[in-house]
Order: C-alpha cells, then sequence, then structure tokens
C-alpha cells in the first residue's frame, strides 16, 4: 500500500491502490455481516418492523463511518474485533438518521441507494419506527453488545461521544439548521457550521470512538486524529454538495438537484462550484498532513480520506 500523505494526483492512485481496495471491501462485508447479526431476524414479531429494519440499514451504502472505525483501529494497533460494536453503532445511527431525513416532513425523497426509500417500500409510520429502533439498538450495542473493550468507563464514554454526535449539538440539530435554511441566504459560517453538526459530527466521533477503545493512546495522535475528522467530514460534505449538482444518478442511486429543487443553501450555493472544490481539496490536504504524526501506520485512513474526496458517488 502507498505510505503518501500528499493531497495530489498521488491520492488518486492511492484511492485505486488494490491493497486498499481488498482492505475496503474486508470492512464493508465485515460490517454487513456484524449488522446482520446485531438486527433482529425479519421473521420474529413485529414482522413488518423487523422486515424494514433489515432493509434499512443493509445491504446498500458505502459504509463511510464503519470504514473510519476500522482504519483508525488500524493507525492505533487495535483489532478490528475490538471496535465491531462501534462500527456497528455509528453505522446504525447513520441508517436511522437517512430514514428520518427521507420522509416527507424532512427532505421528502423517493430513491436511497437506488431502491425505493422506507417509507416508499413500506409506510411513514413504520418509517419513523425503524428510526427510532435503529437508534436505540445502536446503544444498546455499545452498553452490552460484543466486540467492544470490557472496561465499563471506555463503554461509557463510547455512549457519550455517539449522544453527543447524534444530539441537538450534532446531527439533529444540524438538520434543524438545515431545515430553518430552506429559501434563506446563509453565509459562509453557517454553512459550514450546518454541514459540522449534520455531517462532520457522526464523521468525528466515528474517528474519536475508535481511538477510545485505545489502551493506551498518545495526546498528539489524539489531537491529530481529532484534526483529520473534522476537516475530512467538511470535506466529505462539501463533495455530497458537488455532486447533487454534478453527479451521475445512476452512480448515486438518488435523484441529483435536490437541494436546488429544495431551495436549500449548500457550499457552492453560497461560494459557487470552483471555490468550493478548491476549499475541499485543502481540508483534504489537512486531513492529511494531520496524520504525519501516525507515520505509516495511518495509510488506510490516508486512502479513506483518498476515497471520500475524490469519489464519484
Amino acid at each position: 500500500m502507498r505510505k503518501t500523505m500528499s493531497a495530489t494526483a498521488e491520492s488518486v492512485e492511492i484511492s485505486r491502490d488494490p491493497q486498499f481496495q481488498a482492505l475496503l471491501e474486508r470492512w464493508q462485508s465485515r460490517i454487513e455481516r456484524e449488522l446482520a447479526a446485531r438486527l433482529p431476524p425479519a421473521t420474529a414479531r413485529p414482522t413488518r418492523l423487523h422486515e424494514a429494519l433489515r432493509y434499512s440499514a443493509l445491504n446498500g451504502g458505502k459504509r463511510v463511518r464503519p470504514t473510519l472505525v476500522y482504519a483508525t483501529a488500524s493507525a492505533l494497533g487495535i483489532a478490528d474485533g475490538n471496535v465491531d460494536g462501534v462500527a456497528c453503532a455509528v453505522e446504525l445511527i447513520h441508517a436511522y438518521s437517512l430514514v428520518h431525513d427521507d420522509l416527507p416532513a424532512m427532505d421528502d425523497d423517493d430513491l436511497r441507494r437506488g431502491r425505493p426509500t422506507c417509507h416508499k417500500a413500506f409506510d411513514e409510520a413504520t418509517a419513523i419506527l425503524v428510526g427510532d429502533a435503529l437508534q436505540v439498538l445502536a446503544f444498546e450495542t455499545l452498553a452490552s453488545g460484543p466486540g467492544l473493550p470490557a472496561d465499563a468507563a471506555i463503554r461509557l464514554e463510547l455512549v457519550r461521544l455517539l449522544a453527543v454526535a447524534s444530539g441537538t449539538g450534532g446531527m439533529a440539530g444540524g438538520q434543524a439548521l438545515d431545515l430553518a435554511a430552506v429559501g434563506r441566504q446563509l453565509s459562509l459560517a453557517e454553512v459550514e457550521e450546518m454541514h459540522a453538526r449534520k455531517t462532520g459530527a457522526l464523521i468525528h466521533a466515528s474517528v474519536m470512538m475508535a481511538a477510545a477503545c485505545a489502551e493506551r493512546a498518545a495526546e498528539p495522535a489524539t489531537r491529530a486524529l481529532d484534526e483529520f475528522a473534522r476537516a475530512i467530514g467538511l470535506a466529505f460534505q462539501i463533495q455530497d454538495d458537488l455532486l447533487d449538482i454534478e453527479g451521475d444518478v445512476a452512480l448515486l442511486g438518488k435523484a441529483t438537484g435536490a437541494d436546488r429543487a429544495h431551495d436549500k443553501p449548500t457550499y457552492p450555493s453560497v461560494v459557487g462550484v470552483e471555490v468550493a472544490r478548491r476549499r475541499m481539496h485543502e481540508l483534504h490536504a489537512r486531513a492529511l498532513a494531520a496524520l504525519a504524526v501516525l507515520g505509516s501506520r495511518a495509510a488506510p485512513l490516508a486512502s479513506v480520506s483518498d476515497w471520500l474526496v475524490l469519489r464519484k458517488y
């Protein structure tokens, strides 16, 4: 695997590195298996709700947040099996947020990952319950599930980190700001705050929760991971905004132009496409530079950063 930390054309080569691709596929397969084991079987009552849970959480998505968990653990010398619970918890929270965001009262989307959204495949009431159930399952996973450190103090800290990232100071607050922004002109600072909460907070938590599982993580490494996670979280959302303008519907698995159709302020709508793209690459470079303190162990994290910023869907 290439060990460069440079955000140049070499980054494209990292993202296509067959060793990283194999690692990515291994982690994606692992999280699919771990989630399937933790979700209630579709045959258990209430069967419609459990079928909808599995429909929403399995068989789709890039698994960005679990990949960040596993890559961070790798950089710190933590075995995958010791962070499976973290990977599942962050993905369950993400899945719940997508189900609720897609509802008519929120973003009113018909497609997610190339399939009908949960409320279209089932119904709105079921979709609300799916989101509720996925959220509480995430915290149950951290409190008592396998694939985590045995230390109760670490588990409590994991619960705290995920709660902060999911609440009004994080994802839920970001969604509220997003809804309140419809039809308004926002400043760049306001857009960055909205993005940092709605998307960045859970990405940041994915990295920092994995770091919290380390027995002895040096302070410089923790600071570097914090800086990396904040930078890549915003870069990821800017790329998402750009893909909503320029992306291929067939690759994205959802309609483009939704932000403009809903009159939502985005990074490109505030500063323009080219400035937004430049800012995204600046954040990418900052994220990679932050990893230097971790040396070659951070190569998978650097590759994840490239993958997220250079993705086409």
